[in-house]
């Protein structure tokens, strides 16, 4: 336990670890056999300390923990055990794991969009969370309910939370709905709370806000916290302790600072070795104005505007507001900025997704203004695109082979033998086995569906390829081999790219030029290193500052950094 709360606890508690994991062993039946997810896992949390569980997906953490929160389906069986407030989890009656959850621990989801009901306020989500976990013979009543779930709300920093509890979660941002559902995992104040990648689809802006807040619930509250993330900069700014996953085992424990300072195990020195980080392996190092300047214009936005029409008598909503912008041929051109800065608008305009309403966008020379589907088909085979989430993109009722032959059938003249084998070569490309055509959406990894995602975009040679967040949602190693292959193809084909992220980090490796959104303007834009290395906006500093990095101390510096930034505001 490396600071103090503001509880008081006698010093028996105190020694008292919150959650002791030992030689917990979980393993789900299957048609094939029997499958060991976790294998002899052990490890300890004390009051009012953070342990963050990291590996690559696959490695166990997020089962162990469902384990801790005793959430694991009926085809899993585990032996071992997990003690919280002197019960095992593990052998405990259905009732008494009822008392436990929410009482002595609670769980924050991975996505609060899917955590929490849409057709319920949040008022009423909480409240039925107090009702469902009530100590014995105690009834909680309706007012009660609600004043407890306005505490919570206030707890975690949401504004008016008297009127805001009759909102549903609709009506709240990303960033606020993540709020709410570590409001809902606090309102019986439990002593540990299991957060499962609590940031992985947040800007850097909203996730410096979250981990600021679970940090002063650890500081303020004594709230103990066990983290499972990928985000090796997450860990390195909230984490008191690290345990490494491989394979269902435990492979190394240490405090933070001694583990990214000086890691024994090579699965965590490469685990390290991938995460990316600022100002290492830039794309745009050397790079100058005039690389480009000879080079076709693939794409141009002069005063680009696109609104979105209001309902019900209220005002258009302008997403895109005046932006100007270049992409030359074998540019790639990184577009930041947090959700609702207009990022993934522009490029689904470019691709002829969205209709612009104002400026100019030429596309290939094509001007998207006045655009029709009939005249740009012709143009379209030349736009590939890489969406953010490949198990949404793909038809899961069409095998691999199928979803990358798509564009080659709709248009091309090829078929039959000819497309079979333009697909295994595509596959190739991207580092998949041929055989992989066969395989439907489901069997493959999360990387490899990027990959196979990638290959589609590739599959007709296209002049601009547009990747909108292709590697948000992937492992460190994952995404560090998706990068790479990113580099290696564009480097060799010569397409033109916008690559459209919040991971500064990521932008930073692949982009020779960066534009920065906020509110749908750009406030700034040039040579990538540049705009990294030393911003002119404020707001790009507060972006810069948000990101973490894989250096507990630095990371440090950087945190105060940021305060100061938003305290000047």
């Amino acid at each position: 336990m490396s600071r103090h709360s503001e509880n008081d606890l006698t010093p028996e508690a105190a020694l008292r670890p919150v959650l002791d994991v030992e030689d917990l062993k979980v393993t789900f039946a299957t048609d094939a056999g029997d499958v060991f997810a976790v294998k002899d896992v052990s490890f300890t949390v004390a009051p009012g300390e953070i342990v963050a569980i990291v590996g690559e997906s696959g490695s166990g953490k997020t089962v162990t923990a469902k384990a801790i929160l005793g959430l694991l389906p009926e085809t899993a069986q585990s032996s071992g055990a997990v003690i919280i407030s002197g019960n095992d989890v593990i052998t405990v009656s259905p009732h008494q794991l009822r008392q436990i959850r929410g009482r002595d621990v609670a769980m924050v989801f991975q996505e609060p969009s899917t955590a929490l009901n849409p057709v319920y306020t949040v008022g009423w989500q909480i409240a039925e969370g107090l009702r469902a976990h009530r100590p014995e013979g105690k009834r909680v009543g309706r007012k009660e309910a609600r004043k407890l779930a306005i505490e919570a709300l206030r707890k975690v920093g949401i504004p008016e939370p008297e009127k805001r509890v009759d909102y549903y979660p609709h009506q709240f941002s990303g960033g606020q709905k993540q709020r709410v559902v570590i409001a809902a995992a606090l309102a019986l104040n439990p002593g540990l709370i299991v957060a499962d990648e609590p940031t992985t689809a947040l800007d850097v802006t909203v996730q410096a806000e979250i981990l600021e807040l679970l940090r002063d619930l650890r500081d303020k509250f004594g709230t103990s916290i066990v983290l499972i993330t990928h985000n090796m900069g997450v860990v390195a700014d909230l984490a008191d302790r690290v345990v490494v996953m491989y394979q269902g085992d435990v492979v190394e424990e240490a405090t933070a600072e001694v583990l990214f300072a000086a890691p024994k195990q090579e699965y965590t020195q490469k685990l390290l070795a991938a995460v990316p980080h600022l100002g290492r392996n830039s794309a745009s190092a050397g790079f100058s104005e005039r690389a480009f300047q000879d080079k076709e214009v693939v794409v141009e936005a002069r005063e680009l505007e696109i609104e979105y029409p209001g309902r019900l008598g209220s005002p258009a909503f302008r997403a895109v507001d005046k932006v100007s912008f270049t992409i030359s041929a074998g540019e790639v051109f990184g577009l930041v900025g947090e959700s609702g800065s207009g990022k993934t608008t522009i490029g689904r305009a470019i691709a002829g997704l969205n209709r612009t309403t104002g400026g100019s966008l030429k596309v290939l020379g094509y001007e998207m203004r006045d655009y029709k589907e009939r005249s740009f088909r012709r143009y379209r085979k030349d736009v590939g695109f890489v969406f953010q989430d490949p198990a949404a993109s793909f038809n899961p009722h069409l095998s691999i082979g199928e979803c990358v032959a798509e564009p080659l059938i709709i248009h091309t003249d090829l078929s039959g033998p000819a497309v079979t084998q333009k697909v295994q070569e595509l596959l190739e490309s991207v580092q998949l086995p041929g055989a992989y055509a066969k395989r439907f959406p489901h069997e493959l990894s999360g990387g490899q569906r990027q990959r196979a995602s990638l290959a589609r975009g590739l599959a007709l040679s296209p002049k601009l390829l547009i990747a909108d967040e292709p590697t948000s949602a992937l492992d460190v190693s994952v995404q560090a081999k998706v990068l790479e292959l990113f580099r290696e193809i564009q480097s060799e084909l010569g397409f033109a790219a916008l690559f459209i992220s919040h991971d500064l980090a990521v932008v930073d490796i692949l982009a020779e030029w960066v534009g920065v959104l906020y509110k749908g303007k750009m406030v700034e834009q040039g040579i990538g290193h540049q705009v990294m290395g030393n911003p002119k906006e404020d707001y790009t500093k507060r972006l810069l500052a948000s990101l973490p990095v894989p250096n507990p101390t630095e990371q440090a510096q950087r945190r105060a950094v940021h305060q100061a930034l938003l305290a000047s505001r």
